[in-house]
């Protein structure tokens, strides 16, 4: 009998009441292996009441409490490392390899969490005018709310829940209902943790519970992680909702190649960057911008090390690339490479052909290199989100970087060269909001924060970081003026000489 993955509400398995379920599915088979029940808006209502009461003591609750049961809860997860990675291979498709980094990657938002209480500190200015003091500290919103993406099923709940709890919130995460287990068995860890029951709760669904948790006025704060239409969308309906909204979007990253640069680091890069856990993510870097006369060159040497990537399934050691996460999204990845040369495109490296022995029902795709890529053309205008790149060429460094700057993206990017000047004046002049020297992917380390620019990014924080402590609570500043205590009232002796 196929499993059902329930939801998590008050630090419990409850099981789903809606009638509906979605499928889950092994890419690599492409047997359906699981069942996740889709919550309805009262389901998400239950959930929402169960963090709201949780929130009267959690929200008073000190901050020894709150990180004692995070330091615990981070050497749980860490214990569990490779059972959260296992559940990731099994419903995402990634090598295991790659699931435990994205395991690692969340790890520091949990370690920066443990350090809440330097974070939350105020700030204080005394005598701003005669006896008066002011004060400013932050506070925790109430209940908060985590919708987040299938590509990353661990690392991206852990880049909002752990920040928020820590802050004195309580938390719904809403997953992505296509790999739905390892936010359950995150919450599961956490309870085991110490957290009190409601302070974190996991419902599963798909545009019904979305909508729900937009509409509810118990929710406080929406964070956001997925493609642009759904992040516009996202922003739009809850901040009509009056809630704080950061909604993070897609991309199409670029790597501007340089000739002075070391062709082979590059060539390494690109390849790391543009088919690494299969393209589907946002930060993978899609288009390569050869300036000058390198572009033969380059693309050689990027085919060179593409053909040699071992596809296979994730739990395979051998394996370095995993299947996709549905055929649907197998054949519209596809697509984009079968309909290139008819746009004008050089397919140096076909992948839509490819299967795996023993595994021909799996969502498989191989690489694709398309070279000579037009910028109106749709493999350059998409977020294909799968392991095709696109190589463009220019003729000068300013040509390359007002062809970047013209994308309505503006996630991560990366130049490569060996000049520092050319290097600072990028940084400064490319319009993104995360930008890599020499770096391929610069996802930035948990004590910063991650965000793009223009498309990429709906709201004004950041996620994690500074930023995430700072969406996570508001501000309060506190203007006091006591009276000098030798001017208290008659009759009342609290040992001062008396000035009248």
């Amino acid at each position: 009998m196929t499993k059902t993955v329930n939801h998590w509400i008050g630090g419990r398995t409850v099981e789903g009441t809606s009638g509906q379920c979605g499928p889950v599915t092994d890419p690599a088979t492409g047997a359906v292996t699981t069942r996740v029940a889709l919550a309805s808006a009262a389901e998400v209502d239950a959930a929402v009441a169960a963090a709201k009461t949780a929130y009267a003591t959690w929200g008073t609750s000190s901050l020894a409490q709150r990180t004692a049961v995070l330091f615990r809860y981070r050497a749980l997860l860490d214990a569990h490392r490779d059972d959260i990675a296992a559940l990731i291979t099994a419903e995402h498709g990634k090598v295991h390899s790659d699931a435990l980094g994205e395991v690692a990657r969340g790890l520091e938002i949990v370690e920066l969490a443990c350090g809440i209480t330097t974070q939350l500190k105020g700030e204080l200015s005394t005598q701003v005018s005669n006896r008066v003091d002011v004060s400013s500290i932050r506070q925790s919103l109430g209940v908060v709310a985590g919708i987040t993406p299938f590509n990353f099923p661990a690392m991206v709940p852990m880049w909002m829940f752990p920040l928020a709890i820590a802050c004195g919130n309580t938390f719904v995460l809403k997953p992505s209902e296509k790999d739905p287990s390892a936010a359950n068995l995150l919450a599961e860890l956490a309870t085991e943790a110490g957290l009190p029951e409601g302070v974190l709760n996991v419902v599963h669904g798909d545009k019904v519970a979305v909508d729900a948790l937009l509409a509810h006025p118990d929710v406080a704060a929406v964070s956001f992680v997925g493609s642009t239409p759904i992040a516009r969308y996202i922003h739009a309906t809850a901040s009509a909702n009056g809630k704080r909204v950061q909604a993070l979007g897609g991309a199409k990253n670029h790597m501007l190649v340089l000739p002075d640069a070391d062709l082979d680091a590059a060539a390494d890069a690109a390849v790391s960057a543009a088919y690494g856990s299969a393209g589907e993510r946002c930060m993978a870097i899609s288009a390569v911008v050869a300036v000058g006369a390198i572009g033969d060159e380059l693309v050689a040497k990027i085919r060179e090390r593409a053909e040699k990537i071992t596809i296979g399934p994730g739990n395979d050691p051998a394996s370095e690339m995993g299947p996709l996460i549905t055929a649907a999204h197998r054949d519209k990845v596809a697509s984009y490479v079968t309909g290139a040369a008819a746009q004008g495109a050089e397919v140096v490296l076909d992948g839509t052909g490819h299967t795996v022995e023993g595994f021909e029902d799996g969502h498989w795709i191989g690489l694709s290199l398309l070279d000579k890529v037009s910028t109106d053309s749709d493999a350059y205008k998409d977020e294909i989100f799968g392991p095709v790149l696109c190589v463009l060429r220019v003729d000068t460094y300013e040509e390359g970087v007002a062809l970047m700057n013209a994308s309505p993206f503006g996630n991560g990017t990366a130049i490569f060269t060996r000049d520092g000047g050319a290097a600072r004046r990028f940084q400064l002049e490319i319009q993104a909001g995360m930008v890599g020297v020499n770096v391929p992917i610069p996802v930035p380390v948990g004590y910063h924060s991650f965000g793009g620019w223009k498309d990429s990014l709906f709201g004004d924080h950041h996620i994690y970081g500074n930023d995430g402590v700072h969406f996570y609570t508001r501000g309060k500043v506190t203007t006091t003026r006591w009276p000098d205590p030798a001017d208290a009232p008659a009759g009342v002796d609290l040992g001062f000489p008396r000035n009248h």
